[in-house]
């Protein structure tokens, strides 16, 4: 609504991500469907827009950075490890104000 999106398309976007099931195929084999409540969509070709959009306010805050930004994926570049851990924290912090959290297991 900051963006002064039209109401209608916001109604729109809000169903369409309201009723998401998925299941899981293994071996052939197809699992129940299931509710999908958190994460982004994954194989729509609007969710990476969405992602930048929603995100782009805690982007901006890292000026003196380098973070990149791809689909649901977040980059951060830095010279130091110290600061490499402070840009961490502060994405870590920043992705909790908008009740989103990092995957640790995906860290290196």
């Amino acid at each position: 609504m900051k963006r002064l999106i039209r109401h209608e398309i916001l109604n729109l976007l809000e169903f369409w991500l309201s009723e998401c099931y998925s299941c899981v195929k293994w071996c052939n084999v197809w699992s129940d469907f299931f509710d999908v409540n958190f994460g982004v969509r994954q194989d729509s070709v609007l969710s990476p827009f969405l992602f930048g959009v929603y995100i782009a306010r805690s982007s901006m805050l890292f000026r003196d950075s380098f973070l990149v930004l791809y689909a649901d994926d977040i980059l951060l570049i830095s010279p130091s490890v110290c600061m490499l851990e402070k840009l961490l924290r502060m994405c870590e912090h920043e992705l909790g104000l908008l009740d989103m959290a990092i995957n640790i297991y995906n860290l290196i």
